[in-house]
């Protein structure tokens, strides 16, 4: 007999004390059970009507009925009511299910994605981290991620071990290690420190305040963009960090067995449930086990039954017990994700390693090299993100711990945007709490002043918008890295990219500045949402800096970056202005690198009635990736005509022809501006000035090897 329900939703749901409705809890049970309605029917000694309606949420059973559900899945009565777990699963245990070998004969030796960054956790922690931001919830308070280093050893290694299935996962690791591929030889290393050392680092990203990985196992939504994708974004947010769908990658990256596992408190209930969604993902090269040969990935989860899906590993609700076992337990109930990176490892501090001796480095140092790491990386790409206004929450809160088999090794340490960042910090805050000035007058005050950029059109679309950036400008304070540097970001605050101000005047004190665009700017900046559209295109996979990329040209214009470049050469125009204005510069500059550079000669120089524009004054220095950043003086002669001239570069080699290489960047200083690719000198001025940065893959030798030739030429088909 069928009893009325409760009460029933529109969608015919039912809802009893605000648990998960019967009728999917229901049809969950019978799927994990490979059970149909019929059989359930049988057993239970009802109708196959009875079963239909309780599944489509037009009746519940009795009570004495459901003692009766309760012997067919052999569960104890109590969770025909509660209905906060599935009830047991006896046959099915939680499984890795490894991807068959592709029927054609194709072989991936490894997932391409995780090339895409290096393995570091300094890069993990920009990624990651960024990922965090674009999932923040409550928008009115901070996401709080928090990275956990543990180390395994002994008993707590080998109880870790048989929670993961590691004696069935073995003989997969044994072939993909015996390989001679990069991702083999990265594995048979994280199989020798774990066996020989009897360690195993495991380093867990915990969010909080965020959408946790929503959606069904294989559908569109955030679980499978994750889980079961490559290249899938699902970000739709235009403020949103990352477009390529490539971050997530870092995870598998930063593991040297190629293993993650996930934990996941959802903020939109799936299956009725939202805390503890457990699932593994594991990246192996192509491999031949037991003759049978295996594509590559491989999933930790709960067989399927569901039909074309027979087998596969899918997510599951776990108990606590489990989770627990797999130093996978979240501090509270919170929606957000936790990443558990197995066998992490570090390429830079092994480097650092290496460079003072393996056999001077224990364990301990390894892992508290980590932890520096981690905190240094979070401050300094996410200190914006971490500053708080007098009435505004920061959107990000970070820390980072270290454990030792349950025992802390290092305290949490939260990361403070003061400490790391002080004077940039202390420059966001006043804007955020309306107390700049228009210029700088005192020490301490925070000069702020607005950046136009113009907006392409969309191709196919007509007309331009006009979006204004925030800049901002303070004294530096001690401890506060390298002067005379603006930092650019835009929605979620991460820092984009960071570049020396050319062209200032001797003498201008030491500064910091920041450049605030797009969502960043405000919530009522005009335009936020067209300039971040825009200026997300056109960053690359890393988003550390603005420039020309594929999506960019596509979606836009092939001349689309000029306006980047108008951009940042108004951003360095305004801190000139606010710092005060130029003077005349050395022409001697350092006595290392005048050896290596000389100006502009008779030949290549342009000349008219009245002489020609001259290169008077040329600073320059070589940067790590050995690229030359030239600031040059020009003289222009007297009378009221425009000049429009190119810079070129050229290696002065010790034999043969100058070959000429490219510029990465130019950006046009006083009294000048970027046309058509060159530079367009004011009409009536008597000197200019303009800086620029040679493309490191132009150059056919080291740039320590050759002399730096710059030079003024007349752009070819240009009339004056």
């Amino acid at each position: 007999m069928l009893v009325a329900n409760e009460r029933s939703d529109q969608g015919g749901r039912v809802a009893v004390n605000g648990v998960e409705d019967f009728g999917p809890w229901l049809a969950r049970q019978l799927q994990r059970a490979n059970m149909k309605q019929a059989d359930l029917a049988k057993e239970a000694g009802v109708t196959r009507a009875a079963v239909s309606a309780w599944i489509t949420g037009r009746a519940i059973p009795r009570d004495e009925t459901m003692r009766a559900i309760a012997d067919v899945f052999g569960a104890e009565y109590a969770s025909m009511h509660t209905r906060t777990t599935d009830v047991a699963n006896s046959g099915r245990p939680v499984s890795w299910y490894h991807r068959p070998a592709y029927a054609d004969g194709g072989r991936d030796f490894g997932n391409a994605a995780t090339f895409a960054f290096d393995a570091d956790v300094e890069v993990l922690a920009r990624e990651a981290t960024q990922n965090s931001l674009d999932e923040r919830l409550e928008r009115n308070s901070p996401v709080r991620v928090r990275y956990t280093i543990h180390e395994l050893t002994g008993e707590a290694l080998a109880r870790f071990r048989e929670a993961i299935r590691w004696d069935a996962l073995f003989p997969h690791y044994e072939a993909a290690a015996a390989q001679e591929q990069k991702v083999g030889r990265v594995i048979a290393e994280g199989l020798r420190d774990m066996y020989e050392r009897d360690r195993l680092v495991l380093l867990r990203v915990d969010d909080y305040n965020a959408s946790g990985l929503t959606g069904d196992d294989y559908g569109d939504g955030r679980f499978a963009a994750v889980v079961r994708r490559q290249l899938d974004s699902r970000k739709s947010d235009t403020s949103a960090g990352g477009s390529y769908g490539l971050g997530k990658a870092t995870l598998w990256a930063t593991s040297s067995l190629g293993m993650v596992l996930i934990n996941s408190t959802l903020s939109v209930p799936h299956e009725g449930r939202t805390e503890r969604r457990l699932v593994g993902r594991l990246d192996l090269p192509w491999r031949i086990v037991d003759d049978e040969p295996f594509a590559g990935p491989a999933w930790f989860g709960e067989p399927d039954t569901a039909p074309g899906s027979e087998g596969v590993a899918r997510s599951w609700w776990a108990d606590k017990e489990t989770v627990e076992r797999l130093h996978l337990t979240r501090e509270s109930s919170a929606p957000g994700t936790s990443f558990l990176i197995v066998g992490a490892h570090d390429v830079a501090s092994k480097a650092t390693d290496s460079a003072h001796g393996a056999h001077e480095v224990d364990d301990e140092e390894t892992v508290q090299a980590m932890h520096e790491r981690l905190v240094d990386a979070l401050g300094r790409n996410f200190w914006a993100a971490m500053t708080a206004g007098r009435n505004t929450a920061p959107l990000l809160e970070a820390s980072v711990r270290t454990l030792r088999n349950g025992h802390v090794v290092i305290d949490e340490e939260r990361v403070d945007p003061y400490r790391v960042q002080p004077s940039r910090t202390r420059a966001l805050k006043a804007y955020l709490d309306g107390e700049t000035v228009d210029r700088l007058t005192e020490t301490g005050q925070v000069a702020h002043a607005r950046v136009p950029l113009t907006i392409p059109a969309r191709r196919g679309q007509r007309g331009t918008a006009e979006h204004e950036a925030v800049l901002l400008v303070t004294a530096v304070e001690e401890g506060d890295g390298k002067p005379n540097q603006v930092v650019m970001m835009r929605g979620n605050r991460m820092v984009i990219r960071e570049a020396r101000v050319p062209d200032l005047p001797l003498g201008t004190s030491a500064f910091q500045a920041v450049l605030l665009a797009g969502h960043a700017a405000g919530d009522d900046a005009p335009q936020a949402a067209r300039a971040e559209a825009f200026l997300r295109a056109s960053e690359p996979p890393e988003h550390d800096k603005w420039g020309q990329t594929d999506e960019l040209r596509s979606v836009y214009s092939t001349a689309a970056h000029r306006r980047i470049r108008e951009f940042t050469s108004g951003a360095y125009r305004s801190v000139r202005e606010l710092v005060g204005r130029s003077q005349t510069k050395s022409k001697e500059g350092p006595r290392a690198l005048r050896d290596l550079l000389r100006l502009d000669g008779a030949p290549s120089a342009v000349t008219r009635g009245g002489g020609a524009p001259t290169i008077r004054g040329l600073d320059a220095e070589l940067d790590a990736s050995g690229a030359w950043h030239v600031r040059a003086e020009v003289r222009l002669p007297a009378g009221q005509d425009s000049w429009l001239l190119s810079p070129v570069a050229k290696f002065d080699v010790r034999s043969g022809a100058r070959p000429s290489v490219g510029w990465s960047e130019v950006v046009a200083g006083q009294n000048c501006e970027l046309v058509d690719g060159g530079l367009r000198f004011k009409a009536g001025s008597r000197s200019a000035s303009f800086s620029a940065v040679t493309d490191v893959s132009t150059h056919p030798v080291r740039a320590e090897l050759a002399g730096l030739i710059v030079e003024l030429q007349k752009i070819r088909g240009i009339s004056e």
